[in-house]
């Protein structure tokens, strides 16, 4: 689904123009890169959370210049759904359907 779609999907839900959405979508993903950047994590009950990974530093080769290189401790945003979440997805007809399509 992409942007628009999900636009589309939410305006007809909802009966809000797609302006009104377009703004909304936008406003949350600013503020979840905002608060992200600022080393919060945001959780949303139901849904899943928004949190920040941490990666340690390690040792990495740059094969064209083959040299080492050290790649220093970050963190990375990750998301992790809820329970109620999984559960949806795992029990979703189509999900199954989609899987056995793509394993023929």
């Amino acid at each position: 689904m992409t942007k628009a779609e999900l636009v589309a999907s939410l305006s007809d839900q909802t009966g809000m123009g797609k302006e009104e959405i377009v703004l909304v979508i936008n406003a949350f993903t600013e503020t979840v890169r905002k608060e992200m950047a600022s080393g919060n994590e945001i959780y949303i009950r139901g849904f899943g959370s928004f949190i920040l990974k941490k990666r340690a530093t390690k040792t990495a080769r740059n094969i064209k210049a083959d040299e080492l290189i050290v790649i220093p401790e970050h963190y990375t945003p990750q998301f992790r759904p809820s329970k109620d979440f999984i559960e949806v997805v795992k029990s979703s007809k189509k999900v199954l359907e989609k899987m056995q399509g793509s394993e023929r």
